[in-house]
């Protein structure tokens, strides 16, 4: 495991923060930590950087103790709220990143290409972080969260000033990333950043993990058919499958155990004289996931 926790805990006299959290992050996976705002999404990570300091529990990075200094040349992170001097372009922000990783120089220069080019800034690395919107800003802290080639990246609402489009691009990014080998912590609100990027979710509210486990483990989307012609055998075949289906007139809602059984399922409705106008997975699952967890006000 690149990242493992055991009760970690840090709260601010009482309050805030985070309480018992214990989880592990394989290496190569896109973990993602999701909670409403002032869940304690943003005091967990800092804490695991070593910026914060755990009241109780341990944690490790890399097999090393949390806040250990030479573990952190292998760490990208981009904060949720940064700001960068804006007196500086964006190409000399990037190269001061990389002096403060103690790159070598011909490596920072070769690296800040590829950057520019992976974060779509290439062209606007001469203009003054002053000048750069809201996004540019986003994708300018980004590159410098990538710029040493981290072996872990943790990401603070990575996605929260760009506009879908801008949004696309971070998650091809990520996704580009974790082919590459590397372990993405992100912190979001987001779901549908989670739905499209995520390995495994973690679900966090008020400082307390409720739920961690795949996408599958958690959701296990029902399949929802719409059937013409419905009839006793089509059901009673069904059944076998699922003894717990939902049928609404036409409408059937029922699990599988996994999608390889689909066709046969097609094809059994159509052999007896079913009429299957549609198949598909159930969506929004997570968002109902997410409100039954966390409560819908505060």
């Amino acid at each position: 495991m690149v990242i493992k926790t055991d009760h970690l805990t840090k709260q601010f006299k009482g309050n805030g923060g985070f309480v018992d959290i214990s989880l592990s992050v394989k290496e190569g996976e896109v973990f993602s930590f999701l909670g409403k705002n002032g869940a304690g999404k943003s005091t967990f990570v800092r804490t695991l950087l070593g910026i914060l300091h755990p009241e109780s529990g341990k944690g490790e990075i890399l097999g090393k103790p949390i806040g250990d200094i030479g573990t952190r040349k292998n760490i990208g992170y981009l904060p949720e709220l940064f700001q960068y001097h804006n007196w500086l372009t964006g190409y000399e922000l990037l190269w001061n990143h990389g002096l403060l990783y103690k790159m070598n120089k011909k490596d920072i220069k070769n690296r800040i290409e590829e950057v520019l080019i992976m974060v779509g800034l290439k062209g606007h690395e001469h203009k003054k972080i002053k000048e750069y919107s809201k996004g540019m800003k986003q994708r300018i802290g980004l590159g410098s969260a990538i710029l040493p080639n981290p072996k872990i990246l943790f990401l603070d609402e990575p996605t929260s000033a760009l506009d879908p489009i801008g949004r696309k691009d971070v998650r091809d990014i990520i996704l580009k990333l974790k082919n590459q080998g590397k372990t993405i912590f992100l912190n979001t609100h987001l779901l549908s950043e989670v739905e499209l990027v995520s390995d495994r979710v973690a679900i966090i509210d008020r400082g307390r993990m409720k739920k961690v486990g795949t996408m599958e483990e958690l959701l296990h989307s029902p399949v929802q058919l719409l059937v013409g012609n419905l009839n006793e055998k089509i059901i009673h075949e069904l059944k076998k499958m699922d003894q717990n289906i939902k049928k609404i007139g036409n409408e059937i809602e029922m699990h599988v155990k996994d999608d390889e059984v689909l066709p046969q399922i097609a094809k059994f409705i159509v052999e007896n004289n079913g009429l299957l106008y549609n198949m598909k997975k159930k969506e929004n699952l997570l968002e109902e996931l997410f409100i039954q967890t966390v409560g819908e006000g505060e």
